[in-house]
């Protein structure tokens, strides 16, 4: 292991628990290649959370809703 990274480890073992799962998250996230696809799932999952806590529309149990594609498939 190379020193800066030997560095950086005991750096980060030094943050809490909370910090480092942060920092985890961050690491992990630029790796990913697909971050604009992430982010735009952050944001509808939001706007659906938001929707339903507002009342405009209402959750539907699974299944019911299982039900209805059945029903719509045969």
């Amino acid at each position: 292991m190379s020193s800066q990274l030997e560095m950086l480890e005991a750096e980060a073992l030094k943050l809490t628990a909370g910090e480092r799962a942060a920092f985890a998250q961050l690491l992990l996230a630029s790796l990913d290649e697909d971050a604009e696809i992430e982010e735009a799932w952050a944001a509808e999952t939001e706007r659906r959370i938001a929707e339903i806590e507002s009342g405009a529309v209402q959750a539907v149990p699974i299944a019911d809703a299982l039900a209805q594609v059945r029903a719509a498939l045969k």
